[in-house]
């Protein structure tokens, strides 16, 4: 396993490196591309008889086991990161427009891609059931955090609509996780106990999501508490990473969402965080964290991308897989467009919003664990290769054009930091 996960690291920091000596592309988007591209390389040298380069690669990737590194792993260190990056404050005022957007959204999207997906596949002679269908729209239709903020920071978007896209993609990853675990018990995958009924469902989205709500709520108190009675840089640090794997660990064991748990509990840190830490400290945990996310987040996409290319695919596949990419775009627009339009005159976003949300829409890493996630059946090689076409094509296409949309709207408002008037 160390030397695994030693190998991907080294790997992952030339990359990095090559990206942002030459290349100058977005950290995700650059690191992501060149492990695809690594990935070209190992099948051809694999191809010509080189040194089973792709088996090497194949291995690599199964000793570290992909869920378990994200869902069990990193995850909960990459969304508290992110949820202390942000202002709570500013998150608080606009709660109703991010929950809106995060739940509706979702679950809006979840349905219109199976639905979708299901008629694809159908069509093509794929026959892939409507639960199989409801289960890839459900773990393609969050936004990714980790893709979405780092692009955010580049991007020098309006503080507001900054906050929203961030806020939004902290949440609905969360509520993603829980929807997919609600259809893959209805389906009977997962863990016995899920009842494979509609109350059943209905009842373990509301422990997962509330449930994880409020132990995020109750993490982050505790830690106020203890933050607030020390002034030591070194235990404060160790007190929030204990807080992230500690209480993710038990969350999972609670049967709650743990994802809802740490942006919850990140948020209430941030919010607190002038009460709780002296300029001192807050520069020294700050720093932690930035540096801990941005390294977990390229070895997550250096990942996504040596990954991707390493699973066989039929001619129908490939075509379902292009299919799809359109309809997840059209599916992200019409879940933005349907519950924004309750939200937008109450805090007045600008006309360019729903077009920043939706092509800011990236997946990433949480879709590609799910689907890794699944298990053996003549319908996983499907979903994986849809998945995979997905999300590289939200990080090359959408993640290399979004900042230049951001420029052009932005400077067609000619609001500047206000551009948010008026829809």
């Amino acid at each position: 396993m160390l030397t695994a996960f030693a190998v991907l690291l080294s790997v992952t920091a030339v990359l990095a490196y090559l990206n942002e000596r030459f290349f100058k592309f977005p950290t995700t988007v650059g690191v992501t591309l060149a492990g695809a591209l690594a990935s070209i390389i190992l099948i051809v040298l694999d191809g010509l008889g080189v040194g089973g380069a792709r088996g090497w690669a194949a291995g690599l990737l199964q000793t570290l086991n992909f869920t378990d590194f994200v869902l069990n792993g990193i995850l909960s260190v990459l969304l508290f990161a992110g949820a202390l990056s942000l202002d709570a404050r500013q998150m608080l005022k606009q709660r109703v427009s991010i929950l809106t957007l995060a739940v509706l959204s979702t679950l809006i999207s979840t349905f219109l891609i199976g639905f979708a997906a299901y008629g694809i596949f159908g069509v093509l002679g794929l026959g892939v059931p409507l639960l199989w269908a409801l289960l890839f729209g459900a773990l393609i239709s969050p936004t990714d955090p980790v893709a979405v903020l780092d692009l955010l920071k580049r991007a020098k978007v309006p503080k507001r609509i900054e906050t929203l896209i961030a806020g939004e993609s902290l949440f609905n990853d969360g509520v993603g996780v829980v929807i997919f675990l609600v259809i893959a018990g209805l389906a009977g995958i997962g863990d016995s106990h899920t009842a494979p009924t509609a109350l059943g469902a209905l009842t373990l989205f509301v422990k997962e999501a509330g449930g994880g709500v409020l132990f995020g709520a109750a993490l982050g108190g505790i830690g106020y508490v203890m933050l607030k009675s020390i002034e030591s840089h070194a235990v404060e640090v160790l007190l929030t990473l204990a807080l992230v794997i500690g209480g993710y660990v038990l969350a999972a064991s609670l049967g709650i969402s743990g994802p809802l748990a740490m942006v919850v509990a990140g948020l209430v840190i941030s919010a607190v965080k002038h009460e709780v830490f002296t300029a001192h400290t807050f520069e020294y945990v700050e720093g932690f964290w930035e540096t801990l996310d941005q390294v977990l987040n390229i070895v997550l996409f250096a990942f996504i991308g040596l990954d991707v290319l390493l699973t066989n695919v039929t001619g129908p596949e490939l075509l379902a897989s292009a299919v799809l990419i359109g309809v997840s775009l059209a599916a992200r627009w019409i879940s933005v467009v349907i519950p924004f339009h309750f939200v937008r005159r109450r805090e007045g976003y600008g006309a360019y919003t729903v077009r920043l949300l939706t092509w800011g829409g990236l997946r990433g890493g949480i879709a590609i664990s799910l689907v890794l996630g699944l298990p053996d059946s003549p319908y996983r090689s499907l979903l994986v290769t849809a998945t995979y076409a997905i999300v590289l094509f939200t990080i090359a296409v959408q993640g290399l054009t979004i900042m230049p949309i951001v420029r052009q709207a932005v400077a067609a408002s000619g609001e500047g930091e206000n551009v948010e008037r008026g829809m």
